[in-house]
């Protein structure tokens, strides 16, 4: 009875932190929920239950084992620690380890920087900026300007995280410099179309997956997360049109 307890135990754990690191790096909550549920039957469990929403997991098994609730309290995108549970996963199904082994495969992810260098995140966005003028038909004598300005912006929005706790005001900032920057560089003949190159520049800031997200799970039925994470997104949208309404009135 001891065995089977540890196993259990094991086993949640093993459930717990799949659905924590996948829905901490950006993965969809009908995924998630999915993943927890074939782990579980990998290791002879058929009636689990998991309930998830954007800043917390409930998952429990029928019978006298207890639930557990793990607590979300960032939340980022690395889509390669998705891939990489989900390879997990897939190892758990065919039978290629263990419980306590996959437990250890799950921590070291846990804890691993897959991340891109800041640097190149910055550098990134330095490029996309430029690209994405250029795609609403912005002029290529504006491609450089609308380039350090969403370097500047988002280099500010990444260091800015660090500072600060509430999210909305790192962003509202970010996009504050970016409107900022773009209306003095038109205001001394550096660029032409201050439109063009404030939108340009904001798309890096834009939470493109967490729209998608929200979007799928209400289409998949999973409502309470995908309120939530539209209501998150629309907090972002908010705060990057607020930082540039706020530069245009006051420049």
């Amino acid at each position: 009875m001891e065995i089977r307890t540890t196993t259990t135990y094991e086993i949640i754990e093993v459930c717990l932190l799949a659905g924590k690191i996948m829905l901490s790096s950006g993965a969809e909550t009908y995924r998630v929920e999915d993943t927890m549920t074939r782990i579980a039957a990998s290791y002879g469990i058929r009636s689990s239950h998991s309930f998830v929403t954007p800043t917390g997991i409930i998952f429990s098994m029928d019978g006298n084992d207890p639930t557990k609730l793990i607590r979300i309290s960032e939340r980022s995108t690395d889509l390669r620690k998705v891939t990489n549970v989900n390879s997990i996963s897939r190892q758990i199904s065919s039978g290629e380890l263990t419980a306590k082994e996959a437990l250890v495969k799950l921590k070291e992810i846990e804890v691993s920087n897959l991340a891109y260098p800041k640097w190149l995140q910055i550098f990134a966005a330095f490029i996309a900026s430029g690209c994405f003028m250029i795609m609403y038909q912005g002029l290529w004598t504006d491609f450089l300007v609308a380039c350090f300005a969403g370097g500047l912006g988002f280099s500010a929005l990444v260091y800015l995280h660090k500072l600060l706790e509430i999210k909305f005001f790192a962003e509202f900032i970010a996009s504050l410099i970016i409107g900022t920057f773009a209306f003095i560089a038109v205001s001394y003949n550096l660029g032409t179309y201050v439109d063009k190159i404030i939108i340009g520049a904001v798309m890096p800031l834009v939470p493109g997956l967490l729209i998608t997200n929200a979007v799928r799970d209400l289409i998949t039925g999973h409502l309470v997360s995908g309120i939530a994470k539209g209501a998150e997104a629309f907090l972002t949208a908010s705060a990057i049109g607020s930082g540039i309404a706020v530069a245009l009135i006051f420049l």
